[in-house]
């Protein structure tokens, strides 16, 4: 009976399903977008001087190619290999990768969909133990690329076939000519093992000479076309050579950390001596090393070479210009590879380079070799977002002109005298993009405590401005130093310089910042620490003479047997402190206990700061400065007043509470049980997989669940098990608004507080408005108390009005920033981990509600609140949740009725760090920590897609060009008539199986647009992609499609299918209520109590001398 109902509704509602499904499509579409940062795990290098890009190799086989900001290419190798070596060929937009598997891989950057994407188009592979590639080598004219070995042979990789030529240097051919050489000085144990092959280096000038160097010293200069060995050198083991370059000489690296100059003409003894540059003691190696001329001083540059004994744990790049310019860069990480760039051709008498690029294990470097001291560049992109790890993050969206420009000016003035003030040197490529019209920023606090400000509103994300908090603080060694970036030269040698921003250690953990939050109209910062401190600021345009800074005490716990057993709170500093440009402080709160910032919310309009920790939440006037209330949120009949764990047992009072429910509800539900029987034989008393989780109220629960009793109470219990979350009594989530708490007809100012017990504390507000603001008092009185069922903690909650737009910030409003709420049929989202709950505001009356972790077992993890834009229709947009599972799943639900809209999967659910890192932007947009240095970044939204869309200007020529297509001829009228004579019996056959449900869904005969059903599917393909092909859907959709009825009536037959007695129910009440229909339903009674509705514990007007107000 219930399936034939179901199968009648969706017959004469089938025209508003396909056109919520048409909606849907334009407003929904999950894409992984651009990813944010820096490379995790780097393990090579490459550089194109003609096109002037870079390229970036990784452990986990991923290939990065970078050129001007906003230029951006990636490539991924099938498997699970590491990039051991990349090579460009110049000005071809092709790159040559070798994996760890011995395995070569040739990419190219070609143009499709308007812009240029990364495709692999040959690869090869290397099989044998001795044929181990330990060194490659491109020709000058990128034909051939040399491969050295373990074996000691050389073999040569055609580019153009990518296969092997026949010709191979055998290196017992290279011992014979060694042995028949008169001249040699070479000792015979070299002649008959040199060791595999170290290095390569081909000629400058002459192509048809290499240098190759052996594992145990041996170097021999050979002429391929005439297999002749010219000239050898017995040096100490070889780490690496490269040609002067004239030509004439050679320089040579080795393991004891000396390098030598070679002559090539005459004796084959060296030109110099061995020079040790930190010797006489013991040194590390020098893996690589170049010498580039200049028309002054020639530049010596290699990395390592330092004593072992005392630096051996440096990580190090030496660059020395004549005896008066020697500095060691020192890095925090280890050097992977480095190289020069220069703007001179081949044929120029000198070297001449400007920059030096260095890669190490967790950021790159840019040095300015042509401005005095060798400063180094701004990144515009490929920054360390984890210079020190990140702790807390926010995205602000749309922030004002003058905010923005206020933050890009102190930004500049902080690095001045820090970074080069030349242009960056990287400009390859074309950026297709349009500069965003708006000013996006990404906000990342850290360990160290400070706070980083990025430039989001592009694919490139940039570093901004950086703002350090633990300069307020003494920690116990000593006085921190703000400075970002800043270069210290110690008189020592070897004469070190720190360089880069990496820094992974922190003086005291104390500092790290929990939450960050950001007021763009008003410019006001807001950071909570890990050890209770909460930091406000104020962007200020000039430097600000000392002054003290001003401490309110926040004392959350008041009971005397409590006994703190963490961390104590960071000292102040009391000297008066001269605060710079930028955002300086106006107050710090110090919360007691000094436990970490869970929670934090701050209303600029109304000059109040909330904070939230595990052991409760307190009210800040950040007008006055001054504690307006502090709420502890511990039971006091609990261990945790001594500081322990609080116990997850029910206590006895609450197991009877359960029990007598459990008594209620059965007879209650004595009434319907045949109706409830017949549902549950229908859905063989189970949840469908794979239908929507559509929301029911509690009237609407007690008829329509169709479950037995029984089935009941395991899910319940199931999901009440928490041994292992967090302390009830901490505070999740708190939330300002201006609605309505005690009754219907007057807004008023409220705190809404969320714990993790499922409790909801409301607190009316009392805020003196114009000039009374600076001498009264914020009164704050506790209204309301909520107390979940279920007891799951409160992720998030939101008020929205009667339009289903949450409630803006009263200061968007001034600002004109958002449009004026509608004052009336307020309603209340509370979102937890379980489940999603409407409230009508005041009565606190469940409205919709829709269950989670009871249907699939997933816990909410984060969550959003976010107004989606049609794609095709600017104007129309619709506010929906937008939440994250610990699966790893996202979801969009509609409000206010909390119906799924769509899902996708987009984490893995092993990745913890991801799915607690994650934030949702209001654009519909979303980052999460992809490694500890990457954010991802992906989007729900249709219409809003970051992402890089570039190309390569390469010459002319340069890749075949495509055969056109082959024009069809055009058939004969008499078979045409065929052939649609043949295809129109095919669709009335394939219509005629749903001919029924397709007349009534479709009474005038519209055509279901092509593809339609696949579009329904998540897109895997690039939204760049998808605007290309956007005109020629819309003109196929002229054009109608045989068939069309019968996907349609598959589709709702589906739909049907996969819909419960519930959804059905709840899509029959809906209908209804918009019909205006109005139907008698048995609500809740003395004899069938509503279990559902939660504990609601009002709260009567105190009189003032009662009120709270945190004089505690």
């Amino acid at each position: 009976m219930a399936s034939r109902m179901r199968k009648l509704f969706h017959r004469q509602n089938a025209g508003a399903i396909e056109e919520r499904r048409k909606m849907r499509k334009e407003l929904f579409a999950f894409n992984k977008t651009v990813e944010h940062g820096f490379p995790n795990k780097p393990t090579a290098l490459a550089y194109d001087p003609k096109l002037n890009i870079f390229a970036i190799g990784t452990s986990n086989g991923v290939i990065k190619i970078y050129g001007a900001p906003g230029v951006e290419f990636m490539g991924i190798h099938s498997g699970d290999f590491s990039v051991s070596k990349l090579f460009f060929l110049p000005a071809q937009g092709r790159i040559i990768s070798l994996l760890d598997d011995n395995s070569l891989h040739l990419w190219e950057i070609n143009l499709k969909d308007g812009g240029s994407t990364m495709e692999e188009v040959k690869n090869f592979m290397i099989e044998g133990r001795l044929k181990k590639i330990s060194v490659c080598c491109l020709s000058s004219d990128a034909s051939r690329l040399y491969l050295g070995t373990e074996g000691g042979n050389i073999y040569l990789l055609d580019v153009e076939s990518f296969d092997l030529e026949d010709h191979i240097v055998y290196q017992d051919v290279v011992m014979q000519k060694l042995n028949d050489s008169p001249s040699s000085s070479v000792p015979d144990d070299f002649k008959v093992n040199p060791g595999a092959v170290e290095a390569i280096a081909q000629h400058p000038s002459d192509k048809d000479r290499l240098l190759i160097g052996y594992n145990r010293g041996l170097m021999i200069i050979w002429r391929q076309s005439e297999l002749m060995l010219e000239a050898s050198f017995v040096g100490h083991q070889i780490e690496s050579l490269c040609w002067h370059r004239d030509g004439t000489h050679f320089t040579s690296s080795h393991n004891d950390g000396s390098y030598q100059v070679w002559k090539v003409s005459g004796a084959s003894s060296p030109a110099k001596e061995p020079l040790v540059p930190y010797g006489p003691f013991p040194c590390k190696a020098i893996p690589k090393i170049l010498y580039l001329t200049t028309k002054s001083e020639p530049f010596t540059i290699f990395s390592g070479g330092m004593p072992r004994a005392s630096y051996g744990d440096r990580h190090v790049v030496t660059v020395i210009q004549d005896k008066t310019q020697h500095v060691v860069f020192d890095f925090t990480s280890k050097v992977i590879d480095f190289f020069t760039m220069s703007n001179v051709n081949d044929e120029d008498e000198f070297d001449e380079p400007h920059s030096l690029v260095v890669l190490v294990e967790e950021e790159i470097v840019f040095i300015d070799l042509q401005t005095k001291g060798w400063p180094t560049f701004q990144l515009p992109y490929l920054s360390s977002l984890h210079a020190s790890a990140i702790t807390s993050s926010n995205y602000i969206c749309n922030v004002p002109s003058q905010l923005w420009e206020k933050i890009q000016e102190v930004g500049e003035h902080q690095q001045q005298n820090v970074m080069s003030t030349r242009d960056f040197p990287v400009i390859g490529g074309k950026n297709l993009v349009e500069p965003p019209a708006y000013h996006d920023l990404l906000l990342t606090g850290h360990e160290d405590g400070s706070i980083r400000f990025w430039d989001a509103s592009a694919s490139a994300m940039k570093y901004l401005y950086q703002v350090n908090v633990a300069q307020l603080f003494t920690a116990e060694g000593g006085e921190q130093n703000g400075s970002p970036g800043v270069v210290e030269a110690e008189e020592e040698w070897p004469p070190f310089r720190k360089v880069g921003n990496f820094d992974p250690f922190s003086d005291d953990p104390r500092f790290g910042v929990q939450k960050v939050v950001l007021c763009p109209q008003s410019g006001t910062l807001v950071a909570g620490g890990t050890a209770g401190q909460v930091v406000v600021m104020k962007m200020g345009e000039d430097e600000e003479e000392k002054k003290t800074i001003e401490v309110v005490q926040a004392k959350i716990v008041v009971d005397d047997k409590f006994v703190w057993k963490g961390h104590e709170a960071l000292p102040v500093r009391e000297e008066p402190f001269k605060f710079p440009r930028g955002f300086q402080v106006e107050l710090v709160a110090q919360a007691h206990p000094p436990a970490a910032i869970t929670a934090l919310a701050f209303q600029s309009t109304w000059g109040i700061i909330a904070f939230g920790t595990s052991h409760g939440f307190s009210l800040i006037d950040t007008t006055l400065k001054r504690l307006i209330v502090s709420h502890c949120t511990l039971n006091p009949h609990d261990l945790s007043v001594t500081g322990e764990h609080m116990s997850r047992r029910m206590s006895l009072t609450k197991s009877l509470r359960a029990s007598l429910r459990r008594v209620r509800q059965k007879r209650g539900t004595t009434k319907p049980r045949k109706q409830r029987e017949r549902r549950s034989n229908d859905t063989g008393g189970k949840v469908i997989e794979g239908s929507d989780n559509t929301p029911t109220t509690p009237e609407k629960e007690s008829r329509g669940r169709g479950f037995d009793d029984a089935d009941l109470v395991p899910i319940e219990r199931k999901i009440e098990a928490r041994s292992e979350d967090p302390k009830v009594s901490m505070v999740r989530y708190v939330y300002f608004a201006n609605t309505f708490v005690r009754d219907a007809h007057t807004a008023t100012p409220s705190l809404w507080v969320g714990t993790n017990a499922g409790v909801i504390y409301i607190y009316s507000l009392g805020v003196p408005t114009g000039e009374n603001r600076l001498q009264g008092n914020v009164v704050a009185e506790i209204s309301k108390e909520i107390k979940l069922k279920h007891g799951a903690p409160i992720n998030s909650m939101v008020v929205v009005d009667s339009d289903n737009n949450p409630l803006p910030d009263p200061i968007e409003v001034q600002h004109e920033c958002a449009k004026p709420p509608n004052m009336s049929g307020h309603n209340l989202i509370v979102c937890s981990e379980e489940q999603f709950k409407v409230f009508a505001l005041p009565s606190l009356k469940p409205r919709y509600k829709t269950k989670l972790t009871a249907m699939d077992g997933s816990k909410v993890r984060k969550v959003a609140f976010i107004n989606y834009r049609s794609r095709n229709n600017d104007s129309y947009s619709e506010n929906h949740i937008s939440c994250l599972t610990n699966q790893g799943e996202l979801g969009i639900y509609s409000i206010p009725h909390l119906k799924r809209q769509d899902h996708y999967q987009a984490l893995r659910r092993e990745n913890v760090t991801g799915i607690a890192s994650l934030l949702f932007t209001p654009r519909g947009e979303g980052m999460y920590l992809l490694s500890p240095s990457e954010f991802e970044r992906f989007t729900m939204s249709a219409s809003t897609v970051t992402e890089p869309l570039c190309m390569l200007e390469l010459a002319e020529g340069m890749r075949p060009v495509p055969p056109e297509p082959e024009v069809e001829p055009e058939p004969e009228p008499a078979a045409e008539a065929t052939e649609e004579g043949a295809g129109g019996d095919a669709d009335a056959a394939a219509a005629a199986a749903g001919a029924e449900v397709a007349q009534e869904a479709k009474p005038d005969a519209e055509e279901q647009e092509p593809g339609e059903k696949d579009a329904m599917l998540p897109s895997e393909d690039p939204p760049a992609a998808t605007l290309q092909n956007g005109p020629s859907e819309e003109a196929e959709a002229e054009a109608p499609t045989a068939g069309g009825d019968a996907e349609t009536a598959a589709a709702i037959q589906q739909e049907v299918d996969n819909q419960t007695a519930d959804e059905l129910v709840n899509e029959v009440d809906e209908l209804l209520a918009k019909t205006g229909i109005n139907i008698s339903i048995e609500g809740e009674t003395d004899d069938n109590p509503d279990i559902t509705i939660d504990e609601v514990k009002e709260y009567d007007n105190k009189p003032k001398e009662e009120i709270v107000n945190g004089t505690d």
